[in-house]
């Protein structure tokens, strides 16, 4: 990925979303450009417009968290731009040190991981990469994911399955929800690590073969994806609510455990109970903590 390039952009697209009257500036009738300009900008960060010029140009490297901070509140940013913001700023540096990066060919979930992935039996539990790549999972979430595992190719990947699967449209009720998350979480890894040639690889893919994902990805739109409700339509259970926290992993930089959990007493977990015993069947092998609903 080019820093530069997403620096500009990103910058670019800040700017146009900040209305002159948003931040106490009259908003006149000669107004070249959308939102405010780089005087403005540079102004309300107490910088000179020379240097927020060679900012908004990619030219990032180097600049303090001071500044950034104070381009962060002068473009009104939200927690999760700003993180963005810096994560840009990191990735040009020089002396940045390279993400530890989690290939799903060649990393495999050591054993006490699996063991607590396999004692959540109420609900799914999965840990992915920045990618989106499912690459270590518990049955039922294995079952949960079932389309996703059944799209061609390895390793199963939700951004994929989420652009390039029409079953996505059915699974995700709100699939537009789901596609703003799922580009959000790319590319804020790709800030992270603008060098991943896999991750690059994956964000030309979706580019080329999906036009909701190019005009989604042109936004620059970026968020936080900790926890939350979410809804889903189950091929084989039907509607689910379901809960979610998403853990980022102290031993695994770079990766998250998530883990799904229905109401108490709803019908929600009397899906996924009937989905740990559908999981059983196919399987041939006990499910655990699964029962029958009748």
């Amino acid at each position: 990925m080019n820093n530069g390039a997403e620096v500009r952009e990103f910058l670019t697209s800040r700017r146009a979303k900040v209305a002159p009257e948003q931040v106490g500036l009259p908003s006149g009738t000669n107004r070249r450009v959308k939102g405010l300009r780089r005087s403005e900008v540079a102004t309300l960060a107490g910088v000179s417009i020379e240097y927020y010029t060679r900012m908004e140009r990619g030219a990032i490297s180097g600049a303090s968290p001071e500044v950034l901070d104070s381009l962060a509140r002068a473009l009104r940013l939200d927690e999760a731009e700003r993180a963005h913001l810096f994560d840009l700023a990191h990735a040009a540096s020089p002396v940045a040190r390279p993400p530890r990066r989690r290939s799903p060919q060649t990393w495999a979930a050591h054993q006490s991981l699996q063991w607590v992935l396999d004692a959540v039996t109420a609900g799914p539990a999965f840990v992915r990469n920045g990618r989106m790549d499912l690459i270590a999972v518990n049955a039922l979430a294995r079952a949960f994911y079932k389309d996703v595992y059944d799209m061609p190719g390895q390793p199963p990947n939700i951004a994929r399955f989420t652009f390039l699967d029409p079953r996505a449209r059915a699974f995700y009720p709100d699939w537009d929800l789901f596609a703003e998350m799922t580009v959000g979480i790319l590319r804020s890894e790709a800030a992270r690590d603008p060098h991943n040639k896999e991750l690059h690889d994956l964000i030309g893919e979706l580019s080329t073969r999906s036009e909701d994902f190019r005009r989604r990805w042109s936004a620059h739109n970026v968020r936080h994806h900790g926890a939350g409700l979410k809804t889903f339509h189950h091929p084989v259970v039907g509607d689910l609510t379901l809960a979610y926290e998403g853990l980022e992993m102290a031993a695994e930089p770079g990766l998250t455990l998530t883990i799904y959990a229905a109401e108490p007493g709803s019908a929600s977990e009397q899906a996924l109970q009937l989905l740990a015993s559908w999981a059983a069947t196919e399987n041939d092998t006990p499910a655990p903590g699964a029962r029958v609903v009748p």
